[in-house]
């Protein structure tokens, strides 16, 4: 199986490569190779960045143990999660995840119950200890190069929304998110200042993080 996957990423990877080899010839018809590069890699997704809020300044701190087992924890406890909504794990690094979804909805009930995910695991430790999640989503047309790696406005600016706008707890949506979000009660959206690059417009998701305690009669 790790085979099969090297092979079909460096067959695209290659043929990529040539077209766009192809594209810097003089004389080339760009429009053309352009069409053929989107109708060799374009797909539709929603893409999901997540990052830990304050996690350089704890490094700095706390030092690079610290580092590891914040990065091992994060993973342990939200990647159960991914698994559960269809989420494809496209990247790791550092304090950040890239993850794939075919489904806009899953992937904002993926975030939600991420966040509540981290709330659980956050109850009774101190605060250099919790993991506060940040994440960003975006959906659209993209190119998907193989399993390695995506590229496309939506890819661009749901990682400035997750790794760079939103804090601790927030979940930060382009427009094309929410326009693609089926209409649902537990969750809704406020605009937000910030527009990324390659969005029309950004929210913030309003959704509850407090589970639902139950009533024994």
């Amino acid at each position: 199986m790790g085979q099969k996957r090297t092979i079909a990423t460096s067959a695209s990877e290659e043929r990529l490569e040539k077209l766009l080899e192809e594209r810097l010839s003089p004389g080339s018809n760009q429009d053309i190779i352009d069409k053929r590069i989107w109708d060799l890699f374009g797909e539709t997704w929603c893409v999901m960045f997540t990052d830990l809020s304050g996690f350089s300044r704890g490094v700095a701190k706390f030092g690079i143990i610290h580092f590891l087992q914040t990065i091992y924890e994060s993973q342990r406890i939200l990647i159960p999660v991914l698994d559960e909504f269809d989420g494809i794990l496209m990247k790791d690094e550092g304090d950040s995840l890239m993850v794939l979804f075919r489904n806009t909805n899953k992937a904002i009930q993926c975030a939600i119950q991420m966040q509540k995910a981290c709330k659980r695991y956050n109850e009774g430790r101190v605060a250099e200890e919790q993991i506060l999640l940040c994440v960003g989503l975006g959906f659209g047309k993209i190119l998907k190069i193989g399993d390695t790696d995506v590229f496309g406005a939506e890819v661009n600016a749901s990682s400035k929304l997750g790794e760079d706008t939103a804090k601790a707890w927030e979940i930060l949506v382009t427009s094309a998110v929410k326009e693609n979000a089926d209409e649902t009660t537990d969750f809704d959206f406020e605009p937000i200042a910030e527009i990324p690059p390659g969005s029309d417009g950004a929210f913030r998701l309003l959704y509850t993080l407090e589970e639902p305690k139950w009533v024994v009669l």
